[in-house]
């Protein structure tokens, strides 16, 4: 399978739209979709999934559990089986495990190899290439991880061989990072004894619900003012439990800011995530005056979901805190948008994480600002948006990053003039029905 940054770059452009109007569903959640998988090979016996994003980064994942041993088999359009070896019973892969685009499954599966005495090549395309996988690696080679070799700066391709009997360790994570946290968890899954991992700012906590949803032993408590102490007893038995993945609330953001922005507009989003580390988008959004309704609630797979109304709003401007950055790190590109269109100036605070992402999304959304007539400023690592009427016009550098291609794409569904992106390939790692789903609501793509 080859990754999607080999095929030639296809450019596509997005016109002033009419009123969006209409019903959708947005894929699958991408972090539930990887450790739904993950989940799956590591529990004994058949784990059975509905509603699995079927983007190339989890597809990734899917032929990455393969080669560790799990059956893993798809029987229709979101419905997925995986028939798992269990904690400690994994298989050393034959070859390189090739993670594409995939930032989380890779870093979480190395937390997986690492917990086993198996040797294993991570590696993926041009863009994993360049992102940090340092800060994974070094908490496991307290846990016992060996790494055999890697690229320059803790960079892919990475070879490690895990450890059969991991130390149990208590690690206080550097940044907030789920995926830290999640790779020292499943190394912790087959360690004798209890692993605590420490956060002094809480990151999105699917892993902790997931663990404790498939039997594991784990307990978590609140650690200073925004943290989490993290607790889990290794060598548990994972029961294989049915996970219904809820939609993505960032997939959802691009329908949604899209309803905001286009005069007229009333859209319904159904199914979307309301996991509270996962929703600063909405919290932001209604701050700025966004008209958004939630609507039945529900419980699916252990994680809050309700459906979100949104029509046309007048924004404005605010002040987004630092603090509010983990719980909507991948929506700030079409944030950024929104603040374009908003009355007065947005300043998000705290972007440094952005600038280890597919590409450094913080100069990405920057320069797409500027290619569309977007007055911003930089100043640290805070992003300053003065929004009005958008120009438009632009065609906008895309770095093989789906975010910033679909952020701008909604962009000119709203600006006075046609907004270009050089590629729209890579939209399919996390988002593939992307552009009949917004075709389908009224949005004018060629």
């Amino acid at each position: 399978m080859t990754g999607h940054s080999d095929a030639p770059p296809r450019p596509l452009t997005a016109r002033r739209a009419a009123a969006l109007a209409g019903r959708c569903r947005v894929p699958g959640d991408k972090s539930i979709s990887h450790r739904a998988l993950i989940f799956g090979l590591l529990a004994v016996g058949e784990t059975n999934v509905t509603g699995l994003l079927e983007g190339e980064d989890v597809l990734r994942t899917a032929d990455a559990a393969r080669a560790l041993g799990a059956q893993v088999e798809r029987l229709g359009d979101g419905v997925w089986r995986v028939h798992g070896v269990g904690v400690g019973g994994l298989r050393e892969p034959t070859g390189p495990l090739d993670f594409g685009n995939a930032g989380t499954g890779s870093r979480l599966m190395m937390g997986v190899i690492g917990g086993h005495p198996i040797k294993a090549t991570i590696d993926g395309d041009a863009s994993l290439r360049k992102r940090p996988m340092r800060r994974i690696l070094d908490p496991l080679a307290k846990m016992g991880v060996q790494v055999l070799a890697e690229a320059e700066g803790g960079r892919c391709p990475i070879t490690i061989r895990g450890s059969d009997d991991p130390n149990p360790i208590t690690y206080t994570t550097p940044v907030a990072s789920a995926q830290i946290k999640s790779a020292i968890l499943f190394a912790a899954l087959n360690a004798p004894g209890v692993t605590t991992v420490i956060e002094n700012e809480a990151s999105r906590d699917h892993t902790e619900k997931m663990l404790a949803y498939f039997g594991a032993d784990i307990t978590v408590v609140p650690e200073g003012t925004h943290g989490r102490r993290i607790s889990l007893r290794g060598r548990p038995e994972l029961k294989p439990m049915p996970i219904v993945v809820p939609a993505d609330p960032s997939s959802a953001a691009f329908p949604l800011v899209a309803a905001l922005l286009v005069p007229g507009s009333d859209v319904t989003i159904e199914g979307v995530m309301l996991n509270p580390l996962r929703t600063g988008l909405l919290t932001t959004l209604l701050e700025m005056g966004a008209k958004i309704d939630i609507t039945h609630r529900r419980i699916e797979g252990g994680e809050e979901v309700g459906d979100l109304r949104v029509k046309a709003s007048s924004l404005k401007g605010v002040d987004v805190p630092a603090a509010r950055a983990p719980s909507m790190i991948d929506e700030y590109p079409i944030l950024a948008v929104a603040a374009a269109f908003a009355q007065g100036e947005t300043r998000m605070r705290g972007l440094s994480e952005l600038r280890v992402k597919e590409s450094d999304r913080l100069q990405a959304v920057a320069d797409g600002l500027a290619a569309n007539g977007v007055t911003y400023r930089i100043e640290g690592d805070d992003l300053i948006v003065t929004g009005g009427a958008v120009k438009g016009g632009g065609t906008v550098k895309t770095h093989l990053d789906h975010r910033i291609a679909m952020s701008f794409l909604v962009m000119g569904l709203a600006s006075d003039n046609p907004v270009s992106v050089d590629d729209e390939t890579m939209i399919a790692t996390s988002f593939p029905q992307f552009r009949p789903l917004m075709a389908a609501l009224g949005a004018d793509f060629a």
